[in-house]
């Protein structure tokens, strides 16, 4: 009897994952999308056949109500049609930092041929091989004008144009570890931010959502 409550008990303490998009509408999202504040521009977020759709333009994001912090999320994506570019942004905060349009955030890439890239978007992180992977040192930073982009850890890791990716970004405190497809993508750490709201881009191409997945943690997985 001892042992089953026990058992019960640590059954209960286990992190509950939480679907980010229920199928159905937008509910728990707003969109921050400039080309709408003053025409008739269309939403480029929509949901078709049960998926979350970013249309590519006009551009712009679609971001979480919440904050979230020390999180795993897994998101399942593919190209509709053209290959182009996306993305997803962790520790996103103050809208419009960036050309008017990013919101203060990092982003893990998404752009075909270059997922796993880390962008900075007025926050900022560490990796190793910096000036390899970011290029000269006097040039880096995180506004206009700056390297921002850091390169990923190795390339071929998207699935063919047509099939679905499995991006896996874990968030722990300041680190941020990326797989893609089940390789090592990326690994950052001091990051200037540890908690924030989570944006997907509509950045040119049309891609769709089919998982985004969110379950708490306590250690980054080795």
């Amino acid at each position: 009897m001892v042992f089953s409550v026990l058992f019960v008990t640590l059954w209960s303490c286990k992190p509950t994952a939480k679907s980010l998009f229920n199928g159905k509408d937008l509910s728990g999202w707003h969109i921050d999308v400039p080309a709408m504040d003053s025409t008739d521009a269309r939403n480029p977020f929509i949901i078709r056949d049960g998926m979350l759709v970013s249309l590519g333009t006009p551009a712009g994001h679609i971001i979480t109500d919440a904050s979230y912090e020390d999180f795993r999320l897994d998101v399942e994506y593919r190209f509709a049609g053209e290959p182009g570019n996306c993305g997803v942004l962790v520790f996103a905060s103050t809208p419009r930092s960036l050309y008017k349009m990013f919101p203060k955030s990092i982003e893990v890439q998404m752009m075909h041929e270059n997922a796993g890239d880390f962008w900075c978007i007025v926050e900022d992180i560490k990796v190793i091989n910096m000036e390899s992977r970011r290029g000269p040192r006097e040039e880096w930073g995180i506004t206009e004008g700056k390297k921002r982009r850091i390169l990923n850890l190795t390339d071929g890791s998207e699935s063919p144009l047509g099939e679905w990716n499995h991006m896996v970004i874990e968030c722990l405190e300041n680190e941020i570890k990326v797989w893609l497809n089940g390789d090592l993508v990326n690994y950052g750490f001091d990051a200037t931010a540890r908690t924030g709201q989570i944006a997907l881009q509509a950045e040119g191409s049309e891609v769709e959502f089919r998982k985004i997945l969110l379950t708490p943690i306590d250690e980054l997985t080795e």
